[in-house]
């Protein structure tokens, strides 16, 4: 008689806004209002966990409000590939999902590989390596460290990125990356891995909501902060000069232009805050612009040029790289495809001996990206020198597993998963537009016009 196999009986999806523009939390030169938001999906087996629980896999793309609802759109539309999935062979081989995705040729054409389409793919296949790390009983930093280097290389695709990386390469970077792996394992539960804060710097707060945040990151043992620019120059060294003064001569400042300026205003905008000491410049230009990149980061060495959050895949990281465009490489754990392409990217930066310094705030970014930055310091690079994952103190408290900060360090996680699952109740809360939050917001706005 033979036994039913397990399978992936639903696929739920949530449209998921948060009302943070009214405070101005994540506000920048290019972004003034952002309502941080997640297009969510939870992928749900039609069997229970070693507890006797549902088993299910989260996982999301992250928006700034208006539009999450085409990205969840987006989510909908690979439905077909995964409702029916084999449980068992999904989480042997997520690749077969992220492979599957990517190569449905008619959704394919939307991109190819990059915008609404690639974000999906990427909620996605994150939710896959969710389910399959609690499968697994391990977070999944330990997921992928104790993953044997033939099984990651075998998660890659290597199409378009093999004039950079080839599959020998890799294999020979993560067999090299096993050395001392348990020791670092170790050594990151105990002590963490470094952070920096974005939370004094955004461009809507007050200099004196800056101050008080700057001086509290430096009490809160964070070594970097950094300051959203590129709207007003005169508001910049205004602001710079107050962040300067609160937290001293040593602790590094990073400051992010999100994408504002032209190549000739980056340049001279930099040159303009040079006497603060800025550590890098973020998204001088745009993301696509990798020989821009190049060209603002001859003129204003030894300012530290740095992009990536809005880079749409491994082959734009890969040009980055190859044309010396950047000292800091800034992967983004929703924007590409999910895991399997951020374990190119993370090779990628290794074999050219950049740093990555992943992007993070948002909705659950900072919970999604501790996981590639810690693997990549227990069973890649070996190291954190010059590596610091951004941290924002922002909605943590709807996850389930929310990061954990002391000392200025990201503490890692011990819970099975990716660090993705909401609280059911944050869910029902925040969900556009039926949500209690939203239902009563427009009951008060209604009532407003009406009085």
């Amino acid at each position: 008689m033979s036994v039913a196999r397990a399978r992936i009986a639903a696929v739920e999806t949530h449209d998921i806004r948060f009302p943070t523009s009214r405070e101005h939390d994540g506000s920048d030169a290019m972004n003034p209002d952002p309502d941080y938001s997640a297009a969510y999906v939870v992928l749900r087996a039609d069997v229970a966990d070693c507890a006797g629980r549902e088993l299910a896999g989260h996982g999301f793309a992250f928006t700034i409000g208006r539009g999450n609802d085409v990205q969840v759109a987006a989510i909908n539309a690979l439905r077909s590939h995964i409702v029916g999935r084999d449980l068992d062979e999904l989480c042997a081989d997520p690749g077969v999902i992220s492979r599957a995705l990517v190569g449905d040729s008619q959704l394919r054409w939307l991109g190819p590989e990059k915008g609404v389409m690639q974000m999906a793919i990427g909620a996605v296949v994150n939710a896959v390596w969710d389910l399959a790390a609690k499968r697994a009983g391990k977070p999944v930093w330990q997921f992928l460290a104790d993953a044997e280097p033939e099984w990651l290389v075998s998660q890659i695709d290597f199409r378009y990125i093999e004039d950079a990386l080839s599959r020998d390469e890799a294999l020979e970077l993560l067999r090299a990356g096993k050395a001392g792996s348990a020791e670092r394992a170790a050594r990151l539960r105990e002590a963490g891995y470094p952070a920096y804060t974005t939370s004094p710097g955004w461009l809507g707060y007050s200099d004196e909501k800056l101050t008080r945040l700057a001086k509290q990151a430096v009490a809160d043992g964070f070594t970097q902060i950094k300051l959203k620019v590129g709207a007003d120059l005169e508001d910049d060294v205004r602001r710079f000069r107050a962040a300067r003064a609160a937290v001293g001569d040593e602790l590094r400042i990073a400051v992010d232009a999100n994408q504002r300026w032209n190549v000739p205003e980056a340049v001279d905008w930099v040159g303009a805050l040079a006497e603060f000491d800025p550590y890098w410049i973020e998204e001088p230009t745009s993301p696509d612009d990798i020989l821009g990149h190049a060209a603002i980061r001859r003129a204003v060495a030894p300012v530290k040029v740095a992009t990536g959050e809005h880079v749409q895949n491994r082959i734009v990281f890969k040009q980055l790289l190859q044309a010396g465009s950047i000292d800091i490489l800034q992967l983004d754990s929703a924007r590409v495809a999910g895991v399997n392409e951020n374990l190119a990217i993370l090779l990628l930066a290794a074999k050219f001996g950049v740093p990555v310094c992943p992007h993070a705030g948002g909705v659950g970014l900072c919970e999604l990206v501790q996981h590639l930055s810690m693997f990549d310091y227990v069973a890649l690079t070996g190291t954190t020198d010059d590596r610091v994952i951004e941290f924002v103190d922002h909605l943590h408290e709807h996850f389930t597993d929310p990061v954990r900060i002391s000392g200025g360090s990201y503490l890692a996680p011990s819970a099975p998963g990716f660090s993705a699952e909401m609280h059911p109740e944050s869910i029902a809360t925040y969900r556009f537009p039926d949500g209690t939050f939203w239902m009563a917001d427009l009951r008060e706005r209604n009532e407003g016009v009406a009085a």
